[in-house]
C-alpha cells in the first residue's frame, strides 16, 4: 500500500560522493574504536555474577560500592535497575571463590547494613561458558553473513549482491563502533540486535535493488543515475512508513523496556537508522561504481526466459 507518492524523482545519486566520504569516515572511525578501545563485554561473555537487589527505600549506590570495596570487590559495577530502590550488581569471576559462595558473601554483607534488603535475582556465568558464548556469537554472525551472501548471489546480478553485502557489513561495523566508543555493555541481547539488523538491512536492500532491476527493464532509454533515482523515489513511501512503525516499537522498548532491553533497543535504533541510509547511499552508489547497467541485466533476462 502506498500512503503517498513523490511525483518528482529525488536526485539521491547527486550526493553519492559526499555520502561515500561520510560512510568511509564513519566506517574507519568504527574500526579504530574497535581496535583501540574494544568492546565492553558483559558478564554473558566474560563470565561472572549478576545480582539484582531491592531496597525498601532509595538505594545509596556509593554506600553499596564502599561496602563491596571493604570485602575486596572494588571492580564491582553498581547501578540502579529500573527504579531508585532497585540495584544491579555486576561482578567478574573471582579466583579461589565459587560463584555461589561469592553471591552468598555479597548478600550477607549487604544485609548487615540493611536487613530489609531483598535478593531478587542472582545469575552466574562461568568463564568457560562465557568463552563458549563469545565464540558461538561470533560464529552466528559469520554464518548469517555467509547465508545472506549466498541468498543475494542467487537472487541478484553479482554487482548488486556485492553492493548489498558491503552495505550490510557497513551497518554492523558501525553498531559495534558505537558500542566500542561509548563503552556500552555488549551482551547477548545486543548480539541478538546485531543479527536482527543484518536481516532488516538486507530486506531493505532487496526492496530497493528489486525496483532498480525492474526500472532497468522499463526505462531502457534513461541513464543509470536516472534509473536509480527513480527506483529510490518510488520506494520512499514504503521506506518511510516501514521504518517509522518499526522505530516506534523500538523507542517504546527503549523507554519502557527497562535496563535489560536498553542496550538491545539502542543497537536496533542505530541499525535501523543506518540501514535506511546504507541501502540508499551506500548500496546503490556502490552498484553504480561496479558498473551496473542495462546490458548486465539484459543477460540475466535472457537466462531467465530460457
Amino acid at each position: 500500500m502506498e500512503i503517498f507518492r513523490v511525483k518528482t524523482d529525488i536526485p539521491f545519486m547527486k550526493f553519492r560522493k559526499i555520502s561515500a566520504i561520510i560512510s568511509t569516515s564513519i566506517f574507519i572511525a568504527s574500526i579504530l574504536f574497535l581496535v583501540t578501545r574494544g568492546l565492553n563485554l558483559g558478564v554473558d561473555f566474560t563470565g561472572g555474577t549478576l545480582m539484582e537487589v531491592s531496597y525498601p527505600q532509595a538505594a545509596n549506590l556509593e554506600e553499596i560500592r564502599s561496602t563491596l570495596k571493604k570485602i575486596d570487590l572494588p571492580e564491582a559495577q553498581v547501578q540502579n535497575f529500573g527504579t531508585s530502590s532497585d540495584v544491579l550488581i555486576r561482578l567478574p569471576v573471582v579466583e579461589n571463590l565459587s560463584l555461589a559462595d561469592l553471591s552468598e558473601k555479597i548478600a550477607l554483607t549487604l544485609k548487615e547494613s540493611d536487613p530489609a534488603l531483598k535478593i531478587e535475582r542472582v545469575e552466574s556465568v562461568g568463564s568457560q561458558v562465557g568463552d563458549e558464548l563469545y565464540e558461538d556469537g561470533a560464529l552466528a554472525i559469520l554464518f548469517v553473513g555467509i547465508g545472506i551472501m549466498l541468498y543475494l548471489w542467487l537472487r541478484f546480478e553479482w554487482r548488486f549482491a556485492v553492493a548489498a553485502i558491503v552495505a550490510n557489513m557497513h551497518d554492523v561495523v558501525i553498531i559495534l563502533g558505537f558500542f566500542a566508543f561509548f563503552q556500552w555493555e555488549f551482551n547477548l541481547t545486543v548480539l541478538a540486535a546485531v543479527l536482527a539488523v543484518l536481516g532488516y538491512s538486507v530486506n531493505e536492500s532487496v526492496v530497493v535493488f528489486d525496483r532498480v532491476r525492474e526500472n532497468f527493464r522499463i526505462m531502457r532509454k534513461s541513464s543509470v543515475i536516472e534509473v536509480v533515482n527513480n527506483a529510490i523515489t518510488r520506494t520512499m513511501s514504503r521506506t518511510i512508513m516501514t521504518h517509522l512503525s518499526t522505530q516506534t516499537v523500538v523507542v517504546c522498548m527503549l523507554i519502557f523496556g527497562g535496563e535489560i532491553l536498553h542496550n538491545f533497543s539502542i543497537a536496533l535504533t542505530i541499525g535501523i537508522l543506518f540501514g535506511i541510509y546504507s541501502s540508499i547511499m551506500v548500496g546503490c552508489p556502490l552498484a553504480i561504481w561496479l558498473g551496473t547497467n542495462q546490458s548486465n541485466l539484459a543477460v540475466v533476462d535472457v537466462k531467465a526466459e530460457k
